[in-house]
Formats: structure tokens, sequence, C-alpha cells
């Protein structure tokens, strides 16, 4: 039989994680359990749990490597940067993802960590960076503004350092790369996210390359709490079942979209790694599977942002991303995001039909715009 890791991802997506037990049933059940009889595998719920072990198997099939799960995406970075020694030094993206910007803020405030923000699709900055950097903390895409960055170039120039690196892959999902290949220390996700893919859990993971950092983390895990639901794992390796399917849709739909956005006369610029003028066009069409179902369109200012989203039937105005549903989030109305351009709008993309979205774009727009 053909081993598994030599599958492809949509296969992987169907069949990690089960155990082929016969008359069982083919998904692996959720384990309500806080206590379990002395003998077995796992001697308390904290430790572990058999709905956690079928998700990180999966997953990690998918990354190339081991999983732990997490409460939360925030939680799956805080497990890799809390416990990093006292002055250790963290470059990061000066566009990522606000919550684990707030977490280096914070651990920076509290003098436990030193950090340097880059723009990471600046690799020449990024690699004059790395002399005096301990983890180097990456997005491709970043969150919001889709930024690319070459992974393989820093990522090779990060190990011949000795540079711990980390890469967030919840926006490109392992669908379309999969960091640890390059070289990447570690890959996380939010799994709230694609992977869960119904907006209905909060759940995190790191993959690592070696069973001795997946140790590490578990028992970080174990120590501090950050244990997923049951009923959370659950749906999130469900979610990942339909995860290829799910997202080529999405991906096919917002390069649609993003199309027609470029050609909008009341669209200022559009941020789509697919789109042949985007900066990072080439780079994305290099080292990625594909371009990714998040784009980020700008009008003129913040004001006109909300009234176009407040003009919208169909698309839910809303936070998160990577559901089933489309949503869309004026990004600078949050605390951190204040580099951002005012009128961006973040637009995750959906399963819905692509006509029917984009007419509601475009009522939007026209009528904020008065045609």
């Amino acid at each position: 039989m053909t081993e598994p890791q030599r599958w492809h991802a949509e296969t992987l997506a169907i069949v990690a994680g089960r155990a082929p037990k016969p008359g069982g049933p083919f998904n692996v059940p959720p384990t309500f359990a806080s206590t379990y009889r002395d003998g077995g595998d796992v001697g308390y719920g904290r430790w572990g749990n058999p709905t956690w072990s079928a998700f990180e198997e999966a997953l990690g099939e998918l990354e190339g490597g081991y999983c732990v799960s997490f409460a939360s995406g925030l939680a799956a970075v805080a497990a890799l940067l809390a416990p990093l020694p006292l002055g250790s030094t963290v470059t990061y993206p000066r566009d990522g993802y606000s919550g684990t910007r707030g977490l280096l803020e914070r651990l920076e405030k509290e003098s436990r960590l030193h950090t340097h923000a880059v723009d990471v699709t600046d690799t020449h900055e990024v690699l004059e960076a790395m002399g005096d950097t301990d983890v180097l903390w990456l997005e491709s895409p970043t969150n919001p503004t889709l930024g690319i960055a070459d992974l393989p170039e820093i990522l090779r120039a990060a190990r011949d350092l000795g540079v711990v690196a980390v890469v967030d892959n919840t926006f490109a999902t392992p669908m379309l790369q999969q960091p640890l290949t390059l070289g990447a220390s570690a890959v996380v996700h939010s799994a709230t996210k694609y992977i869960g893919g119904h907006s209905d859990l909060l759940m995190g993971a790191v993959i690592v390359d070696s069973e001795s950092q997946r140790d590490e983390l578990v028992e970080w895990r174990t120590s501090n709490g950050a244990i997923p639901g049951v009923m959370e794992a659950y749906l999130a390796l469900r979610g990942l079942r339909t995860l290829p399917v799910r997202f080529a849709r999405q991906q096919r739909t917002a390069a649609e979209l993003a199309e027609r956005l470029d050609d909008h006369r009341h669209v200022e610029r559009v941020r789509y790694p697919g789109l042949a003028t985007d900066p990072g066009f080439e780079r994305a069409s290099s080292q990625m599977g594909g371009f990714g179902a998040m784009l980020s369109f700008e009008v003129k200012d913040a004001e006109s942002a909300d009234r176009v989203v407040a003009s919208l039937r169909l698309i839910v105005g809303g936070t998160s991303l990577g559901g089933v549903e489309t949503t869309i989030d004026r990004r600078t109305r949050w605390r951190g995001e204040e580099n951002v351009p005012g009128g961006l709008l973040r637009l995750s993309v959906g399963l819905e039909h692509p006509i029917d979205l984009w007419s509601d774009i475009d009522d939007a727009l026209n009528h904020v715009f008065k045609g």
C-alpha cells in the first residue's frame, strides 16, 4: 500500500487521523472525559484526548510534521513566544496579525522580550534584521494587506544563521504551502479560520519537525492549561476533511472578485497576490500553489468604507475569516491597526455564488458613491 505521506493533500485530508479498526466508525468520535481509568495511555483529561490526537495526526500529515493543538490561535502563538528566554529578540511583521503583535507588545512592556518590526516583503530589511534576532516570526500572505514574503530565501538564511523561524500559515493553509519543507522551525495556524471553516469554534495548532519539539509543546500546553475543547477538536477535524474542496472554490471566487474590483471606478486599490499587477504576484506564483481566498480593497476613506459595509445585504460584517460565508471588515476600527489605510476593507471570500457576491459589492459601492 502507498505510504500516506506520498498521497496528495486532498487524499490526506480525508484519510489522515483515522484508525482503521474493523467494525469501528469512520471518524474518531469526540471523547468527553476528564478522568480515565488507571492503566491506559491517558491518565487525566488535561494530558491528552483521542479526539485531539486524531486532529493532530491529520493536520500534521498535511503540513509534514508533528502537530500540537491549542485552545485558540493566540494560545498557539503564546506557546512559542511565552517560553522564550528573557531578553530574546523577536523580529516580526510590521503588517501582521494584531493578536501576535499585541502579545509581543505586552511581553516587551514586561521586559521579557525585545522586538523588532520589519516589512517582511522587503527581503533585504528582513535579512539585515536577522543578525540580531533569536526568533523570526513571518506571515505570508500578511494580514490584512496580503504582502508576500520570499519564504525560500528568508528561511534558508534563517537556517544558516541558526535563527528560529516561525511561519503563520493561516491565510495560505497547507493547501498552498508547507513552510516546514522550506526550512521553517515551526508553523502556526488559527484553526478557527479555514481549517474549521464554519465559524463555530476556537482552536489553534503548532506544527514542528521533530518529536522532541512536539513533546516540549505538549508539556507547555499541559502545564499552562491551554488545551482545546473536545467538541472543538472534533469539529475542526471534520472541517479539515473538506478543506481542499472548500478552499479551491473560495480561491476561484476570490480571484474573480479581485479582477472585478480592480476594474471598479470607486475602488482605489486591490490587494490580492493573484493579480498580475500585485507586487507579490511573481513571488506568490513561484512559491505557492495558489493565491488564497483573502483579499483587501481600498475605498476613499474610513467613513466611506463603513458606509459600504452598511450597504451590503449578502456579505456579513465581522472580524473573523475563513468560514463558508463571505465576511468583510474595516481593519482600522480595531486597536493596533493604525498603520493600515483607513479605507481598507478585508474580504474573506466564502462559498456563495460569485455573481451574487459581486452584485452585492457593486451595488454597495455604487450606492455609497452614487453611481
